[in-house]
């Protein structure tokens, strides 16, 4: 079976690794853009078709965050299924941000809710810290049906370092224990391309551990979030991809969908699209170096 893990690798071949985030909120919008007849979110989808239309020649897949749907109510989720719906009809690799991590029965139904139905999408982001069954429920779905997992492991908040860097007694780090046993769950359900449907979030922006975590996770699929507002530059993200220059995506959200606010006179769609092959270019360029 073809994995949604193994069209996600071969879309970063193609087009490369960038991961358009659209997590679009209202005050993004270009002054003038929105119609006044139009609801927040209907002119939201009206914004994210643009980007998408612009940017799906240059960008590996789309991740769409849904709290910034569900902050405008009943509009913000009609908005949240288009959008989905926009990038798939489009034919783009789509992640939905949920970041879920509630076990049993609940687990079951998030799963159902964004992997069927209304909301489904090709990927899902899980948080793993109540246990790894937290994560077991979504799997009937990744190894009947080839969805793909990304989970949180060591992310690229300045608060990572709370717990996620806490010494074990054996000298690993508590992300090194959540990301061993999540690699060894994913061995079951390796994609032909060489990597797990189960795919690891690792933040971009702590680049020290980079070399030791590309090794020790070979064949685990990266969403790598902390590029451009965050911090994180190519420089860093070339260290977690592989060596054909894949093997993650790496995800970039205001500086994408604001870009327009740094090239004055620019249409902001055609501004996204520079920041992608800006982004896209300076990445390869990184890889190259190494």
């Amino acid at each position: 079976m073809t994995t949604n893990m193994d069209k996600l690798y071969e879309a970063v071949a193609a087009r490369g690794p960038v991961c358009v985030g659209l997590d679009t909120d209202f005050s993004y919008l270009p002054e003038g853009f929105a119609k006044p007849e139009l609801t927040a979110g209907e002119n939201i989808v009206r914004f994210n078709k643009a980007i998408v239309d612009a940017t799906k020649d240059v960008a590996g897949c789309f991740k769409v965050q849904i709290a910034y749907y569900e902050s405008l109510g009943l509009d913000g989720i009609r908005a949240y299924k288009e959008t989905l719906d926009y990038v798939k009809a489009a034919g783009m690799p789509v992640i939905a941000d949920i970041k879920r991590g509630d076990i049993a029965k609940t687990a079951e139904m998030y799963a159902k809710a964004h992997f069927e139905g209304d909301f489904e999408a090709d990927f899902i982001t899980l948080a793993p810290y109540m246990g790894l069954d937290s994560i077991r429920p979504y799997l009937p779905y990744v190894t009947g049906a080839g969805k793909g997992l990304f989970v949180l492991v060591r992310t690229s908040n300045p608060g990572a370092k709370d717990f996620e860097y806490e010494m074990l007694a054996d000298g690993r780090h508590v992300y090194d224990m959540v990301g061993d046993k999540l690699h060894e769950l994913g061995l079951e359900c390796m994609g032909e391309k060489g990597y797990s449907s189960l795919g690891l979030v690792i933040g971009g922006t702590h680049i020290e551990e980079a070399a030791e975590i590309r090794a020790r996770y070979e064949d685990s699929f990266f969403l790598i979030p902390g590029y451009g507002a965050q911090g994180g530059t190519a420089d860093d993200i070339a260290r977690y991809l592989d060596k054909h220059s894949n093997g993650g995506v790496v995800n970039s959200s205001r500086a994408v969908l604001l870009a327009y606010k740094k090239q004055p006179g620019t249409a902001f769609d055609q501004a996204a699209r520079n920041e992608c092959v800006k982004m896209k270019e300076a990445i390869a360029h990184a890889c190259n170096s190494l």
